[in-house]
């Protein structure tokens, strides 16, 4: 072979490779537009399956504070309420101290001594709802939903804005607990808003549970000291469907709805009982005791199992069948149990099979297959992470852990601990991570953080 020829074919064989890359970059670029023409939804604050999955995100694997940061936008007040998206809208809840006092009311100083140190406000609050657009972090509205005076404090580590909003894609629902349930439309605009009415929690901890929507109907739980109730609203106009009053105390955890064997069941855990209600009447269609006090983490449903945990003075796991009848309390109807490392406040996650979640509020790992109960990861530590309020999320064969230092672990999906990254944020962080295309949105004590690979932001 000559030497012209060699070149002439090397030449060719470049080219080739060319062409080939040329195609596949071609190809990849046309899938991402794809991707991003596709909706792009975490309407509830567990995601779009109230799992904590998302089956189409691809968020960074690495990021710090100056590194894959997309923007980083300042958020006033005080809440820890995670955001969701719409399509290109991101929608947050904020309660802002106006600092405007009431002299008739006592000051902070002169109140009777209170469990944890907590105090009740004697200066009015403004109750803020934020729509931000999600690529660039500009606040595209703001409305104040009501401004007034608590009438009861919170613990040091809750506050006046930690029930997450949520949307059908038609309407915003804001659930401020006592100071009232707010209505709008994507734009801003007030629908309509309705007074619950106040509760009282045990010890004044403060309120937290998020309202649920689901085919045209608004869930609300609440919990308390007093008389508990769960009640559903019409999602149009906020009248009241059915009310049901619940024989429970202090509980903060969300409801989880499914359609199974023709009904579709509100599923309530608490101290007393985990629940299932029929959503068109408030009739109970099961139900079952045998977790802990103080219920936080809400329950997960995968094919034809809910899962249930709390972890509060004692551990409590137990897997229900969805066609479950009636008391099953201690029956062979329970399919299986755990009685060691469930969370406190983080609510579990259930991706493909895996049911993972963590001690109390402490960086242990437990990871159990949800169908049998196997148990493969048994409360390993997470080196690097510490106090975690957040729950874990998933996305591309991957899960999120945020501690409260605003340290996150990204951990392979796996039966086997693997920890694929650690970053530092360099912000408290005590909400749960939201994943949407490329980008995972963090919470901070003073921002809300959007992350994306440094590549995807051009």
């Amino acid at each position: 072979m000559t030497k012209m020829t060699l070149n002439k074919t090397n030449c060719t064989a470049i080219a080739t490779l060319a062409l080939i890359a040329a195609t596949l970059a071609l190809g990849q670029a046309h899938a991402d537009q794809f991707e991003e023409a596709k909706p792009i939804n975490w309407h509830h604050w567990r995601g779009p399956d109230a799992n904590g999955v998302s089956t189409t995100a691809r968020p960074p694997v690495q990021w710090s504070s100056t590194n894959n940061i997309q923007w980083k936008t300042p958020i006033e007040g005080n809440g820890s309420s995670t955001p969701i998206i719409w399509g290109n809208k991101l929608f947050i809840l904020t309660a802002i101290n106006t600092g405007e006092v009431d002299p008739s009311l006592p000051k902070p100083e002169d109140q009777p001594k209170r469990m944890f140190g907590i105090t009740h406000p004697n200066s009015s609050y403004e109750f803020i709802v934020l729509c931000l657009d999600r690529h660039t972090g500009k606040i595209l509205w703001r409305q104040t939903a009501t401004k007034l005076i608590p009438h009861e404090g919170a613990h040091r580590d809750n506050n006046f804005a930690s029930a997450s909003p949520t949307t059908d894609g038609e309407r915003l629902y804001c659930w401020f607990g006592s100071a009232g349930l707010y209505c709008y439309d994507l734009n801003g605009n007030k629908i309509w808003e309705r007074n619950l009415g106040k509760i009282k929690m045990g010890a004044s901890l403060g309120e937290g549970c998020s309202p649920v929507v689901h085919e045209g109907k608004i869930v609300i739980v609440r919990d308390h000291s007093r008389q508990s109730s769960i009640e559903v609203l019409n999602a149009k106009n906020g009248k009241s469907l059915w009310k049901v009053e619940r024989h429970e105390k202090n509980a903060w955890a969300t409801p989880a709805i499914v359609t199974h064997s023709g009904k579709t069941q509100v599923i309530t855990t608490a101290s007393g009982k985990v629940r299932s209600y029929d959503l068109n009447s408030g009739n109970v269609i099961w139900k079952c005791a045998g977790l802990t006090g103080n219920a936080i983490p809400c329950p997960v449903v995968e094919s034809d199992t809910v899962y249930c945990m709390t972890g509060y003075k004692g551990y409590s796991l137990m897997a229900i069948p969805l066609n479950a009848k009636g008391d099953i309390t201690g029956s062979g109807k329970i399919l299986w149990t755990k009685n060691r490392g469930t969370p406190y406040v983080p609510s579990p996650l259930l991706y493909d099979g895996l049911l993972v979640y963590t001690q109390s509020n402490q960086a242990l790992y437990s990871a159990v297959s949800a169908r049998s109960g196997k148990t493969h990861i048994d409360r390993e530590r997470l080196k690097g992470l510490s106090s975690i309020y957040g729950s874990p999320v998933g996305a591309a064969g991957r899960i999120y852990l945020t501690d409260r230092s605003g340290t996150t672990l990204v951990l392979k999906r796996s039966r086997e601990l693997s920890i694929l990254a650690r970053n530092k944020l360099g912000e408290q962080v005590v909400s749960s991570p939201a994943l949407v295309g490329r980008q995972l949105f963090l919470r901070g004590r003073n921002h809300l953080h959007a992350i994306a690979q440094e590549k995807d932001l051009n």
